[in-house]
């Protein structure tokens, strides 16, 4: 099973020079239909790769800031339906297009976009029209860019050995936009775009200037934190007063900063509370945190239940619950521990001091 290209369009996009003063031009090569594409050599380059892009996972809120896969939403103004986003009228005509020439005339427009981008690069770009016919007889259209490979060589003969391949190209690392996003096989989102790119690259996706993505879970639960941590705010200081512009301040350099130390200013059952609204959305997020050297890896779940924070004589202690205590594989001699009971140990701690 694999997509059926309808209408293809090739252009190669050439960038001279950096920054303001580069030379970014374009070329249309050829636009192909269905029988030209499969009696040439880019049926080859290309199978299975419409497939791959439509199967590879994605989640509208991924776990980390920076992924290679995301799932973009046209941007639409309350009141108002997807027509009036121009990036989503312009994929709907070139899905629509129902000639060679008229499909190369309506997906040009992506071409001369993604020059207008401030990290635009050079290579192979590709437009196509393509069916799922086996589930759906819509058209999918797919934005494929191929970087140029540097010091690409081919075997040549004897006597040569080698030759170097000017503008040579390839389908890995391969930058790609699908729409519509294909959920599940034959549902399909009409509000939804899947772009997968390399993660810190974000230029393959700032030509689609009306399209946004979906905030990635540190995002949501950092927010969801805020909102709590002001809500007690706006209940302690009412008034803005100077230990409230003080706090305020403090929750903005928290905020900005990568790495936090415990604040301290809210209950166990307050923190409890807020985690499990955080939980009720997202079960599996994950609590790490590091007691000076020692780091600690479970889950936002865990807190509360199995790890427990407390202070003794100014310092923190970390206490954490199981049934079973196992180990890697390099052999340490605590794995015949016979455990202290834990009053014994809190007491060897106190005396520490």
């Amino acid at each position: 099973m694999d997509f059926t290209i309808q209408y293809l369009s090739f252009y190669v996009v050439t960038v001279d020079g950096k920054g303001e003063q580069a030379d970014k031009r374009y070329k249309h090569f050829q636009t192909l239909d269905h029988e030209e594409y499969e009696n040439s050599p880019l049926k080859g380059f290309l199978d299975g790769e419409l497939m791959k892009i439509s199967k590879r996972k994605v989640d509208r809120h991924p776990k980390a800031e920076q992924v290679p896969t995301k799932v973009g939403h046209f941007i639409v103004e309350e009141g108002h339906e997807l027509d009036s986003n121009p990036n989503y009228n312009l994929f709907n005509r070139v899905r629509n297009a129902d000639t060679k020439d008229m499909f190369y005339q309506e997906n040009e427009q992506f071409v001369i976009s993604y020059l207008d981008t401030s990290a635009v690069r050079g290579g192979v770009f590709l437009v196509a029209s393509a069916k799922l016919s086996s589930y759906l007889d819509e058209n999918f259209i797919f934005l494929l860019k191929c970087d140029f490979e540097p010091k690409v060589a081919s075997i040549s003969d004897e006597q040569t050995l080698i030759r170097n391949v000017e503008m040579a190209i390839t389908t890995k690392n391969m930058k790609s936009i699908q729409y519509p996003f294909m959920p599940e096989d034959g549902i399909v989102e009409s509000g939804e775009i899947k772009i997968h790119q390399s993660s810190h690259a974000r230029y393959f996706e700032d030509f689609l200037k009306f399209v946004e993505y979906g905030e990635s879970m540190p995002e949501i639960v950092k927010n969801q934190v805020m909102e709590m941590v002001y809500e007690q705010i706006d209940t302690i200081y009412p008034e803005q007063t100077e230990e409230r512009q003080k706090l305020d301040q403090a929750m903005e350099v928290w905020a900005a900063s990568e790495k936090r130390e415990i604040q301290e200013h809210f209950s166990h059952t307050e923190i409890v509370e807020a985690a499990a609204q955080i939980i009720e959305h997202t079960p599996e997020i994950p609590l790490k945190l590091k007691l000076g050297h020692i780091a600690v890896n479970g889950l936002l779940a865990d807190f509360g239940d199995a790890v427990h924070i407390a202070k003794l004589n100014g310092k923190y202690v970390t206490i954490i619950e199981s049934d079973t205590v196992s180990f890697e594989k390099s052999v340490s001699p605590i794995e015949f521990l016979k455990p202290d009971e834990l009053e014994d140990v809190l007491e060897k701690i106190r005396k520490k001091r």
